[in-house]
């Protein structure tokens, strides 16, 4: 077993290593190639052969869902959300539920899966990649208040999607009956909950970091961020609130500690290079398992109506989405330009991918069809859709020289 362990997790680095290399080479998001990679040496060569739902594999996706979503708080400034706070709310919870309605949907039409696991399926996708999305706003200068936007919304609504695949999954078990109610109570008790338990953790372990008269932890900062991420997300889970949305809340508090006058400053370049490191390693072991996992069969017997579910999913619920949450928003004064980008930025990537196969691991029914539709809406709008964001910006004069 130990072997096996290291085995997997050499193969995955290496693979790694040279996808991002390619990906580099060719302007793509590094995840796609992490994908191909995985079909390569899973499907192809056999050289990985982990079952979703082996404990490895669980253990890989709940620990790199944690840690990637604490990394997403913590890369919100609050400061920011100023202005367009009202817009960023829409999208992470409302925004969700709407993708999520249409995507069911569409699912129950074309695919005629049941209602429960067509929810299901559009709670997966709902949610947005900042993963996929920060590096390229590294690439091209965006005004900043779009930029700020997405990128919250992509941070936020991870956990919104978590949350809402963790009721909705709850229900296919047989493990809870709900109601309209009780599904609104149980969503706030366990956002609400996972809040609660993030920003206390979070605040305690940084102040013990940061303070400077009892920053005993100072000289372990890193570990401690980690500690933090896995800390509150399990107790989250032990509490039956959302673990998710526990270590996201501690990333934000973490991510804002001069706002409670808390110094990280010197600290930071170490923390950042760290965190750039560790999210890069989480990826790639999600995406290429993910990849080594696709049954293609399933594929291509659902391939025209998984099509149509992610023409719908793009090119209507995206923005029927937006449309929905900028307009309210008067005080952003959103213009069309900025809109319209807002319905092209869709990517599909970490949360959504390690969601699906935490439910491929249950063996619920349909479980299959989930994961391949996932897998399709998490490579077609990569493609697709990130691959062109830096041209749509561009085209649509959002670049900062540019509005300047």
């Amino acid at each position: 077993m130990i072997h096996h362990i290291l085995y997997l997790l050499i193969l995955v680095c290496v693979l790694g290593m040279i996808s991002g290399k390619i990906a580099s080479r060719l302007r793509l998001p590094d995840v796609a190639l992490f994908l191909f990679a995985g079909m390569l040496v899973g499907q192809g060569l056999h050289l990985i052969n982990e079952k979703s739902t082996s404990l490895t594999n669980q253990l890989i996706l709940t620990v790199g869902s944690a840690l990637i979503l604490f990394d997403g708080g913590r890369n919100i400034r609050l400061g920011g959300l100023r202005k367009v706070w009202l817009t960023v709310s829409l999208l992470s919870v409302p925004g969700v539920l709407i993708t999520c309605a249409a995507v069911a949907a569409a699912s129950h039409l074309l695919l005629g899966l049941p209602w429960t696991y067509s929810f299901l399926l559009g709670a997966v996708i709902s949610s947005t990649d900042p993963v996929t999305l920060i590096p390229v706003f590294k690439q091209v200068k965006i005004r900043e208040k779009v930029r700020e936007t997405v990128e919250s919304e992509s941070a936020f609504n991870d956990a919104t999607g978590a949350i809402l695949t963790a009721s909705l999954l709850a229900i296919a078990l047989g493990t809870k009956e709900i109601t309209l109610v009780s599904g609104i109570l149980d969503f706030m008790k366990s956002a609400l909950g996972g809040i609660a338990v993030g920003c206390v953790l979070g605040f305690a372990v940084s102040y013990l970091v940061a303070h400077v008269n009892i920053g005993i932890l100072r000289d372990y900062t890193t570990i401690a961020m980690v500690v933090t991420a896995l800390g509150a997300y399990l107790l989250g889970d032990l509490l039956h609130v959302s673990g998710f949305m526990a270590t996201f809340a501690a990333g934000l508090i973490w991510g804002n500690a001069g706002t409670f006058k808390l110094s990280m400053a010197d600290k930071q370049h170490e923390i950042e290079h760290f965190s750039e490191n560790v999210t890069v390693i989480m990826r790639m072991l999600i995406f290429i398992l993910l990849g080594s996992q696709v049954n293609f069969a399933v594929i291509g017997h659902y391939l025209w109506p998984s099509l149509g579910i992610i023409a719908i999913f793009m090119l209507v619920a995206r923005p029927l989405t937006v449309l929905a949450c900028t307009l309210p928003d008067r005080r952003a004064k959103w213009t069309r330009n900025e809109i319209v980008f807002m319905f092209w930025v869709r990517e599909t990537g970490v949360i959504p991918a390690a969601l699906s196969g935490m439910i491929a691991g249950t063996g619920i029914p349909h479980a299959d069809v989930i994961a391949s539709v996932t897998f399709m809406a998490v490579l077609l709008t990569i493609l697709v859709q990130a691959s062109t964001t830096a041209l749509v910006a561009r085209k649509l004069g959002l670049e900062t020289k540019a509005a300047g």
